[in-house]
């Protein structure tokens, strides 16, 4: 029934969406990328870290591109968001260097955001700060090297270093992860403790280092969901996580143990800090493509064949994480709080062995890590 009035378009669509675009996110499905180790065996500390070239470039499909180059928006965020929603707001992430975790923090550049992107590598966390920094014109973006997320004064010294030079921390990416394939008689006690001490006690030092400045931006940014925001939004975090551990997955038992247990710390979050307004949420993707963890951890004579456990038929890209990224973040999530964002595809749902591998035929022969870079014997 039409009264005769007109209502604010703030009352009935959230602002941050482009009119013309439907007001419901549009999630694509997603998935999970997988940490690895390198020849060596040691973990890598970003949940799938993109290679560089000799020509400086970053290789696989979607990241072929010159880093003198910007990418193309459409390259890694959809195209309903709104330039500027993030302006003079502050990100910092762990495993910022990472192809997931980059296309996070590039989005949220591109959308006016700065950021500091943390790592163990200072010249790959260097080189991919500056890439970054291309998203936008005048964009201002710090790679924060030879941080180890287990010791708590390293992440301190960088959370500061990043609140002083850009101001605020008023988004948390908690995205510092390790993996390796094998099976839990082939896990060393070592091993399994630095893939937990990766996942979880680097998510816990990544928050207690940053909880002062995200208490300050949720306290200037709350809202009542009624009125348009003044000056955005602040004062949250997503926790990368996975969804081995819903139904049990092979050769992953140490990073599920993990996961598991940055979930649970989210949600506790969520409970703790609410009430000052902050908001503390989980993004578990599932197989993504063009990533080091799908490269290293499934085999890619079988990848196509592995489509068909995935309801959606096909693997994510990383756009599709940095769209669910924005929509956390934006005013379009205001409400969310203690939530578990899974972008899959409907893959868990399937309990299958989407990586190639015949269950349990793989156990029971033997071949169990072999035929995959990232399938080795812990040597930690």
């Amino acid at each position: 029934m039409h009264l005769g009035l007109q209502m604010p378009r703030f009352s009935c669509i959230r602002p941050r969406w482009r009119v013309g675009f439907t007001t419901v996110p549009r999630l694509a499905p997603p998935q999970i990328l997988l940490p690895s180790t390198d020849s060596f065996g040691r973990i890598f500390h970003s949940a799938n870290t993109p290679l560089l070239s000799k020509d400086n470039e970053i290789t696989g499909p979607l990241w072929k591109t010159p880093r003198s180059m910007p990418m193309e928006k459409y390259q890694f965020m959809s195209n309903v968001w709104r330039d500027g929603i993030f302006d003079n707001k502050v990100v910092f992430c762990t495993g910022g260097a990472g192809s997931i975790c980059s296309a996070q923090v590039r989005a949220m550049v591109a959308l006016g955001a700065n950021a500091c992107i943390i790592g163990r590598n200072v010249e790959k966390t260097e080189n991919m700060a500056k890439d970054i920094a291309t998203a936008r014109s005048g964009a201002k973006v710090i790679g924060i090297g030879a941080v180890d997320v287990r010791k708590p004064e390293l992440l301190q010294a960088a959370a500061d270093r990043c609140a002083k030079e850009l101001g605020s921390i008023d988004f948390v990416i908690a995205g510092a992860a390790g993996n390796f394939l094998a099976t839990m008689d082939q896990i060393s006690p070592n091993a399994l403790k630095s893939v937990i001490d990766i996942d979880v006690l680097g998510s816990y030092n990544t928050v207690k280092a940053t909880l002062p400045y995200l208490e300050k931006s949720a306290a200037k940014h709350r809202t009542d969901g009624k009125t348009e925001p003044s000056s955005g939004t602040g004062g949250r975090i997503i926790f990368v996580s996975a969804t081995l551990h819903y139904a049990g997955t092979p050769l992953q038992s140490h990073v599920s143990v993990a996961k598991a247990g940055v979930d649970a710390m989210a949600m506790a979050v969520a409970i703790e800090q609410g009430p000052k307004g902050i908001t503390s949420n989980v993004i578990a993707p599932g197989p993504i493509a063009d990533t080091e963890g799908v490269d290293r951890l499934s085999k890619k004579e079988t990848r196509a064949r592995s489509y068909k456990s995935i309801p959606s038929g096909r693997y994510g890209s990383v756009k599709e994480i940095a769209d669910a990224t924005v929509y956390i973040f934006s005013d379009s999530g205001n409400y969310v709080n203690g939530a578990t964002l899974v972008v899959d595809g409907g893959q868990w749902h399937t309990a299958g062995f989407g990586n190639g591998f015949e269950y349990p035929e793989f156990l029971l022969s033997g071949e169990t890590v072999t035929g995959v870079a990232g399938g080795k014997k812990s040597k930690l």
